[in-house]
C-alpha cells in the first residue's frame, strides 16, 4: 500500500485539478470541458478504458452541482417543445437531435435523449443540460 502512495503522490501535483472536487465556477467549468471530451472520445462504450473516468468525472461535477446550482424540476420533453415553440422550430428544424422521425419519437416519449443530444441541445439553446434530463 505505501508503494501505491508513493505512486500515487507523485502523479498527484500534476492531475488533482482534474480529480478534486470543484469550489468554483472556473474549477468547475474545467472539470466539465474534460468530461465533454471524454464523451466525445468514450460515448456510450462501457469497455472503454477511460470509461471509469467519465463517471468519476461525472460525480465530481455533480457534487459542485448539489451544492452550487438550482435544480430543474420539469419534463425534458415539455422543455423541448416549449423550446421549440419559443425559436418557431419545426421537428426538422433540430438536426441536433437527428431526424424528423426522430424528434418525432423523443416528442411521443417512445425514445429518449441521449447525452449526445443532450449536450448539442444545451449548447443550441444556451442552457444547462439538465433541463433535458429527467430526474427519476
Amino acid at each position: 500500500m505505501e508503494a501505491q502512495l508513493k505512486n500515487i503522490a507523485s502523479v498527484w501535483p500534476q492531475i488533482k485539478n482534474i480529480f478534486s472536487v470543484p469550489h468554483t465556477e472556473t474549477e468547475y467549468n474545467n472539470i466539465v470541458s474534460i468530461l465533454d471530451s471524454l464523451i466525445d472520445e468514450v460515448g456510450e462504450n462501457e469497455d472503454h478504458p477511460l470509461s471509469s473516468l467519465m463517471e468519476s468525472l461525472g460525480n465530481l461535477i455533480e457534487t459542485y452541482e448539489n451544492n452550487n446550482i438550482t435544480s430543474f424540476s420539469g419534463n425534458p420533453i415539455e422543455s423541448l417543445r416549449f423550446l421549440m415553440e419559443e425559436h418557431n422550430l419545426k421537428q426538422s428544424e433540430l438536426p441536433e437531435i437527428g431526424s424528423q422521425g426522430v424528434v418525432s419519437e423523443i416528442l411521443k416519449g417512445t425514445r429518449n435523449l441521449n447525452i449526445r443530444q443532450i449536450k448539442k441541445l444545451s449548447s443550441k439553446f444556451n442552457i444547462s443540460p439538465l433541463v433535458f434530463i429527467q430526474d427519476n
